[in-house]
């Protein structure tokens, strides 16, 4: 069990829906969610394909312990061919709508072709209808859920819709989830909208059945007893995932300015403190915590921007509570264009939710923007009148809603930094690898992250591995290559699961993960037949993008990472050693000196 062993077909073009058995031999080799609807997408899609066409696929994807008690187990992915990269595109979501998805009987839902109108997919347990949305096209995501909900009646349907962004080809447009949730990377929002899907909404009430239920409980409350007593667990509980800014700025890891710098000024406005205490106006950001379906970690946030902030004083939408900032938000949204009020930047993160973009990517493309600005590449009438200066939280503000509208210049913004930057001349001004931009961690001080980022799979990612430890322990590019693909194929099998990697981050083990593996699904699944499945995974994914065109020359970074030393940090005077890590990385992977898996590799994982 774990599985439903249900998958739903959604022909766009044809308007029909069909539920077909799932495919067992490839649930048992892939496990599900990343894994398994990589597996479905790989095997139905051209890699070939344009990302936009009706022949690209998207498919929403749940693991074996989405939906059940398994701590944390309210994880789903969005799975297709990204637009903003041209590469394998598996993004990953929390909140309330995996399990709910999971609980209506289905682990994945395949959708192909293009409707001739907008519409919306509604699934309640073993029924599923296309329903006309063209009087939803064009409208907020905020709005859609409240329209949805009331059009059937029933508070407790979770949606996932895309917003004007993915409508009008934002390359990063992301899929959003109750409200401030996001299958956020890569653009799978663009996809959904260029299939003119709207949203899919869900009530599951079938519940999920496990393999052995007394060894199933067992697990996860030895599980979720390492998560209670975890002390890095009881941190993110209580500050969220911005306790970090702390630790990069003063590292010297917290990429600024669009990386010229890797130390912020305004890092202590950002932070979890700042979010916690009242500013000057008596107004403090921070609300309360929240937590996804299933989860004993808690990392959420939730915010309101003070009424007298000039972002809102003129606009009711936005005072209101909704999805604070998180890390990467703060970073994109905060120290990579310079800004250091923090209201503005929950703003900003409110645009990105409503509209539908990930802020990630929209940070590192206006954090690009505004160097071409910087330099002269590009002025005011370029931009529509706005002043894009570093630290501008004016114009931070201003060109997140063009963006989110398609509007002048942010339309420009919205092709993503790389395509963007070789427009106005600029290609080396991209801080992005496949495309896809950078996270919130420089690569010269973090020389195991610098190789996760041009190793990726997806594009530039701060969750594909895991070197954070050995990264802050040492600047050097030693061992970095062997962290890396451990934890690359380690987070490939948990992002299978229906787990989230925070619970391997704040204690859990592989077996941990293991364990409530096979208690819900029967069989062995050991240890090594855990990681060797999170390895089949990767390379699968790296076989779909050599089809597509991505080679060695894309596992790569930008100039500004190999060649201009870090200006002050840990890693003053150094630049990343990917020249000295890719070749030992490509060794062991058992792949060849131009990146391609070998023969034995393919036949050794099952993939020849």
């Amino acid at each position: 069990m774990g599985w439903q062993r249900t998958i739903l077909r959604v022909n766009l073009s044809a308007g029909t829906c069909t539920h077909e058995p799932l495919n067992m031999e490839w649930a048992e080799g892939y496990l599900g969610q990343r894994g398994l609807g990589t597996k479905y997408f790989v095997e139905e899609v051209d890699p070939s394909v344009d990302a936009l066409a009706a022949e690209n696929k998207l498919i929403i994807a749940t693991g074996p312990l989405t939906g059940t008690a398994a701590s944390t187990g309210g994880r789903w992915s969005v799975i297709t061919k990204g637009p903003l990269t041209g590469a394998i595109a598996c993004s990953n979501s929390g909140g309330q709508f995996g399990g709910e998805l999971k609980n209506s009987g289905l682990d994945l839902i395949i959708f192909e072709g293009r409707s001739p109108e907008p519409v919306y997919l509604f699934v309640e347990n073993d029924t599923a209808t296309l329903i006309p949305a063209t009087h939803l096209w064009g409208e907020r995501i905020w709005d859609v859920e409240a329209s949805i909900k009331a059009a059937h009646k029933d508070p407790l349907i979770r949606i996932a819709s895309i917003g004007p962004a993915g409508e009008y080809g934002n390359r990063y447009a992301c899929v959003v989830n109750d409200l401030h949730r996001a299958a956020g990377r890569s653009g799978v929002g663009a996809v959904m909208g260029s299939k003119n899907l709207k949203a899919i909404a869900v009530r599951g009430t079938k519940g999920v059945r496990v393999h052995d239920d007394k060894a199933f409980m067992a697990a996860v409350q030895t599980a979720k007893d390492v998560l209670a007593a975890s002390k890095p667990r009881k941190g993110l509980s209580r500050h969220g995932t911005l306790s970090m800014m702390d630790i990069t700025n003063t590292f010297g890891s917290l990429p600024t300015h669009n990386n010229r710098a890797v130390q912020f000024a305004g890092a202590e406005k950002m932070g979890a403190a700042a979010m916690q205490n009242p500013n000057e106006n008596g107004h403090t950001n921070l609300i309360t915590t929240s937590a996804c379906f299933a989860c004993t970690i808690g990392c959420g946030r939730v915010s309101h921007i003070d009424p007298q902030h000039f972002s809102v004083k003129d606009q009711p939408r936005y005072q209101t509570a909704s999805g604070g900032l998180e890390y990467e938000t703060a970073y994109a949204l905060g120290a990579a264009v310079g800004v250091d009020d923090i209201d503005a930047a929950t703003y900003a993160g409110f645009l990105c939710n409503d509209y539908g973009m990930d802020p990630i990517s929209l940070g590192g493309s206006v954090a690009a923007a505004m160097e071409l600005y910087d330099i002269g590449a590009i002025d005011e009438k370029t931009t529509g009148g706005v002043k894009l200066e570093f630290g501008s939280a004016e114009a931070l503000c201003q060109i997140t809603e063009m963006i989110g509208k398609g509007e002048g210049f942010g339309k420009d913004i919205g092709m993503g930094s790389k395509r963007l930057c070789e427009k106005y001349g600029h290609p080396e001004l991209s801080m992005a690898v496949k495309g896809q931009e950078f996270a919130a961690y420089d690569g010269r001080a973090m020389q195991g992250m610098g190789l996760a980022y041009a190793t990726s799979n997806r594009g530039a990612c701060h969750l594909r591995a895991s070197p954070y430890g050995h990264d802050f322990g040492s600047t050097e590019p030693d061992e970095k290559a062997e962290v890396v693909k451990e934890s690359q194929d380690f987070l490939a099998a948990v992002d299978s699961t229906g787990l989230c990697m925070f619970a391997k981050n704040t204690g859990l083990e592989l077996e941990h993960y293991a364990d409530q593996v096979q208690a819900a699904c029967g069989g062995v699944w050991d240890v090594d037949r855990f990681v060797l499945t999170g390895e089949r995974i990767w390379n699968m994914e790296k076989q779909f993008n050599l089809a597509a065109g991505l080679g060695h020359a894309d596992d790569t970074l930008p100039k500004r990472i190999l060649e201009e030393p870090a200006p002050s940090g840990a890693a003053e005077g150094l630049v990343c050693r990917l020249d000295v890590m890719l070749p030992e990385y490509y060794k062991l992977r058992g792949w060849n000196e131009s990146g391609v898996p070998e023969a034995t590799t393919l036949s050794r994982l099952g993939l020849a």
